[in-house]
Formats: structure tokens, C-alpha cells, sequence
């Protein structure tokens, strides 16, 4: 019970590797404040935990407004007591961003809304929270295109994400004395809905899978085990990270044939 008496709370955790970092950490002991824009789908994740004997509840929650998002962390303390764990997982990422000459501006400040403010805002009011309990663990959801750049652009995208990654650094440096960790999550290209709905084709898919080393695409499950080490003790010496899970990527130059 990696993570027993701890209270986690998880955005985006109404699908994806949201969903399945609460059912991992409920079953390693955690209490799961399940956060989601879409209330039904948060509702549903705490079934499943309750289902195999966790503890969770849920709440709707536009991580872009700062109201939502003090009122989340004010739900995890007023309900659990405490909050320890932050996982700073919503994200989205738009049809229609492409590079810099065609991605509107509209999807741009959208994409920032969530992608990097959504961030924001989950530290601003949880950090005073886990200090107040006396320490814990922030993960921001991040990605490897912060590190690797990609000749199939979606630059709104891309750039949010280098954003999410130096606000992690910045945060992990100032609050390393207080018993703060903050590190940033970098998933590979995974088997989600989120990006299947775009390689919707064998050539798309293909493009991405041959600069893969493992040559295929990750799973969210596989996501949700390294946020369970960045979120439990076995980390105690980890942060400012940026924490690459992407079946070696961002290490290759020529994958095996």
C-alpha cells in the first residue's frame, strides 16, 4: 500500500491515463478526489474504484477558471482532511492546430487555457494545500514533443506542453525545501481515444510507430504506474524532473528494422 493515508486528487481523471492513475492509486491505498469537465464520466471512474474496494468521490471541475479549481482542492480537504497528492493530468488537444500559419488563434488560447493554465491553477491553490499537510507530491502532465520536436505539427499543442515542463522546474526549485515534490510527466504517442481519433489511418499510425524503438504505441495503464512512483516515497529524492514514459523516442536516432 504504496500510498496509504494519502489523499490524491486527479484532473482529467474521467478517461484515459486519468482514469486509470485513480484506480491504480486507489488500490495502493489512496483516498481519490476524481476531478473531470465532464461530470458523468468523473462519476464513473469513482464506480470503478468503489467497485474494487477504493475510496473516491467526484466533482466537475474547468481547470482553465480559477473558481473551479479552488473549489476542487477545497472539496479534497473539507471531505478527507488533507490533500497530498496533485496530479495535474486535464489536457486537450484541438483538430485544427497544425503550425504556425494555419492554427488559429482562438485554438491557441484554448489550448493554453487547459494545457498550461489548468497547470497553473492546480498549483496555485494546491500547493498551499499540501503544505498544510505537511508535504506531498505534484505531477504535471507534460509530454515528450515538450523535449522532441515533429515534422506533424500541432503547435498549440506542442508549445503548452514546453510550458507545463519549465513551470515544473521553476515550482520543483522554489518548493524543493518545503517537502514539495513537482515533477512533469512526459508520456510517448499512446493507444487513447484522445489520439486515435486522429490516426485514424495504417499510414498515420505507421508514420509515428517507426521512430518508436518498441514499436508500438504506449498504454495509459503503463502512464498511471509512473505517476504511482512520482506520487508515492519511493520518489522521495525525485523532482524538477522531467520524467520521459515513451518507449525510448526521444532516445533514438535509427529504431531496429
Amino acid at each position: 500500500m504504496r500510498l496509504a493515508g494519502k489523499v490524491a486528487l486527479i484532473t482529467g481523471a474521467g478517461s484515459g491515463i486519468g482514469r486509470q492513475a485513480a484506480l491504480r492509486f486507489a488500490q495502493e491505498g489512496a483516498k481519490i478526489v476524481v476531478v473531470d469537465l465532464n461530470l458523468a464520466a468523473a462519476e464513473e471512474t469513482v464506480g470503478l474504484v468503489k467497485k474494487q474496494g477504493g475510496e473516491a468521490i467526484a466533482t466537475r471541475a474547468d481547470v482553465s477558471k480559477a473558481a473551479d479549481s479552488a473549489a476542487m482542492v477545497a472539496l479534497a480537504e473539507e471531505t478527507y482532511g488533507a490533500l497530498h497528492i496533485l496530479f495535474n493530468n486535464a489536457g486537450i488537444s484541438h483538430a485544427d492546430d497544425d503550425n504556425a500559419e494555419t492554427t488559429e488563434e482562438s485554438v491557441w488560447d484554448l489550448t493554453f487555457d487547459v494545457n498550461v493554465k489548468g497547470v497553473f491553477f492546480g498549483c496555485k491553490y494546491g500547493i498551499p494545500a499540501i503544505r498544510r499537510a505537511g508535504g506531498g507530491s505534484i505531477i504535471n502532465t507534460a509530454s515528450f514533443v515538450a523535449v522532441l520536436g515533429a515534422a506533424t505539427p500541432q503547435l498549440a499543442y506542442t508549445a503548452s506542453k514546453g510550458a507545463v515542463l519549465s513551470m515544473t522546474r521553476e515550482l520543483a526549485t522554489i518548493h524543493a525545501r518545503e517537502g514539495i515534490r513537482v515533477n512533469a510527466l512526459c508520456p510517448g504517442p499512446l493507444r487513447t481515444e484522445l489520439l486515435m481519433k486522429y490516426l485514424n489511418t495504417e499510414e498515420k499510425r505507421q508514420r509515428r510507430l517507426v521512430h518508436i524503438p518498441m514499436g508500438r504505441f504506449g498504454e495509459a495503464v503503463e502512464i498511471a504506474n509512473a505517476a504511482l512512483f512520482l506520487a508515492s516515497d519511493e520518489a522521495s529524492f525525485t523532482t524538477g524532473a522531467t520524467f520521459l514514459v515513451d518507449g525510448g523516442i526521444t532516445a533514438a536516432y535509427v529504431t531496429p528494422e
